[in-house]
């Protein structure tokens, strides 16, 4: 498996281009399933994760070709003649699971097999299936897949109440609601950009869907959907992450396409830790006011609050801050699996459960160190980019699942940084 060698000591200086995003490429994709027109995405991230879900609606009898290299994908599901999501292809990436909705909303039945991806949490799909039966289906769980039908061959709309707010519960809900007979009304939506993007998408192929953006989403179902073009939404999650890189080592970087409205609440702990970020017609450029960021407490919520996604990357830039924080995690239970590897460059962090404690040191030490899951991998190399000497990170296939061209984009802005081909 390859590695990346990390140099620290430097200032990062440059512009970054921020790719359109994966958790919303990978929710837009399976919309493929719901109509036999063509559904185009422009903006799509060249990312492993959707090099997989490109193999997983292949193997469903979709039509997905890769243009522009990678940054358009033209996809074409006139003839599905597979409806079974096999376990091989499953076991990769759990947003494979939202291939069971639209499936199921188009031709009435599916087996799909339960998912996988980073181990950060059990993250069970129940509320995925229990809003699908609620919309009328039968489920069938056998063997580690979920068999799905439903009877006389359409879902029907109904009154959907999520007891806690579920990203891919309502991703999967809406896609299935758009063809559902009858109103599909879900409370407690998540409102996760990717979501809003998702909901826009599936209007452009003539969804009916209100309250895009609330907590409560109301689809009234349609006999039959379009092909669309639709842009990628811009990538918060690597957004907030180069983000972070002026504010670890130093300089000033803009990234192009930047939003702020997309990291609103990332953005005013940045602006509490002492890190400004300004608005340019191109995106945002951030650059630290000090010499040394300031100590800040951050608790992971859903959108809009602070994404459990950019916790790692925070953790690394507060290991060098002057005084002692504290991070609560509240969506996954088992998402600090890169302090100890923070621990071995000299970092100081106690975890109890939930909730870390980070004692401020004024310098990590470059050290090997290994990635646990994606977002654990990208915070280990920009705390080598802060490290004296060299820092080694292991096992980044993780990395290749949710960032395109870490070398390259932060090689531009100074870093010293490279792969070693295993």
């Amino acid at each position: 498996m390859d590695s990346i060698l990390v140099r620290g000591g430097g200032a990062l200086n440059g512009v970054i281009p921020i790719a359109g995003a994966k958790n919303a490429c990978l929710t837009l994709m399976p919309a493929t399933l719901l109509t036999t027109e063509p559904l185009t995405l422009t903006n799509a991230p060249r990312l492993s994760d959707i090099l997989t879900m490109t193999q997983l609606l292949g193997s469903l009898g979709a039509e997905v070709a890769s243009l522009q290299g990678g940054q358009v994908l033209a996809m074409s599901s006139h003839d599905i003649h597979n409806h079974t999501a096999d376990y091989d292809i499953v076991r990769k990436m759990r947003a494979s699971i939202l291939v069971l909705g639209p499936m199921l909303a188009r031709d009435g039945h599916a087996i799909v097999s339960l998912p996988g991806g980073c181990a950060i949490g059990a993250r069970p799909v129940d509320l995925h299936l229990r809003a699908l039966e609620a919309m009328g289906a039968d489920l069938d769980l056998r063997d580690g897949y979920v068999h799905a039908k439903a009877p006389g061959g359409r879902l029907k709309g109904a009154v959907v109440e999520f007891p806690f707010v579920s990203v891919g519960a309502t991703e999967n809900a809406l896609l299935a609601a758009t063809l559902a007979k009858g109103t599909t009304v879900l409370k407690n939506a998540a409102r996760e950009p990717e979501i809003v993007d998702l909901a826009q998408c599936l209007q452009r192929m003539g969804a009916q869907i209100d309250g895009i953006g609330t907590s409560t989403l109301t689809i009234q179902g349609v006999d039959r959907l379009g092909g669309a073009t639709h842009p990628v939404v811009t990538d918060r999650i690597e957004l907030g992450t180069y983000m972070l890189a002026p504010a670890i080592c130093g300089g000033e970087v803009e990234l192009l396409g930047g939003r702020m409205d997309l990291v609103g609440a990332f953005c005013e702990k940045l602006d509490e830790a002492g890190v400004s970020v300004e608005e340019t017609p191109r995106g945002l450029k951030v650059k630290r006011r000090g010499d040394r960021v300031k100590a800040v407490n951050v608790v992971t919520e859903p959108f809009p609050g602070f994404p459990t996604d950019l916790q790692a990357q925070m953790m690394a830039l507060l290991c060098t801050a002057d005084g002692v924080s504290v991070l609560e995690e509240r969506i996954f239970e088992n998402r600090f699996m890169h302090a100890p590897e923070l621990l071995r460059m000299g970092a100081k962090i106690d975890v109890h459960g939930g909730t870390a404690t980070v004692t401020g040191v004024q310098k990590l030490k470059g050290a090997r160190v290994m990635a646990t899951d994606l977002r654990a991998s990208i915070s280990l190399i920009l705390a080598g980019l802060a490290a004296e000497g060299e820092t080694v990170v292991s096992r980044v296939y993780h990395l290749d699942r949710g960032y395109e061209r870490v070398e390259e984009k932060l090689g531009a802005c100074g870093a010293h940084i490279e792969r070693i081909a295993s």
